[in-house]
Order: C-alpha cells, then sequence, then structure tokens
C-alpha cells in the first residue's frame, strides 16, 4: 500500500505513516537500492514500544 493510498484507509480509522530511514544510497525504487539489515532492529524496537505505549489506552477503551 503507497502512501496516497494509505489517506484513504486514514479516511475510515486513525492512523500514521512512517518513513525510517535507512542512511545513505540510491532511494526504495531504484534498481541499485540495496536494503540496510542493520536498520531492522531499530524500526521493530519503534513499533514494539509504540504498542507498549498504546496497550493502557486501548484496554481502556475496551473496558467501555
Amino acid at each position: 500500500m503507497g502512501s496516497e493510498d494509505f489517506s484513504y484507509m486514514l479516511e475510515k480509522c486513525p492512523g500514521s505513516y512512517l518513513f525510517l530511514g535507512i542512511g545513505e544510497g540510491a532511494g526504495l525504487h531504484h534498481d541499485a537500492y540495496n536494503f540496510n539489515d542493520e536498520v531492522s532492529p531499530i524500526g521493530a524496537s519503534f513499533f514494539a514500544r509504540l504498542v507498549e505505549k498504546a496497550q493502557p489506552t486501548l484496554q481502556n477503551s475496551a473496558k467501555g
């Protein structure tokens, strides 16, 4: 799902979009693009922390 499509999803439910930089080099849609695997733990820890921070809010809203 591209960012332009993601905007349609945001019309239905709250959300956000994140760009995680991976340093210098060719861009995402370039033939020479090479994903920097060293950034994976950073992205994973960001999303894990995001869920941890949201859990109390989600649990309270589920209780009604």
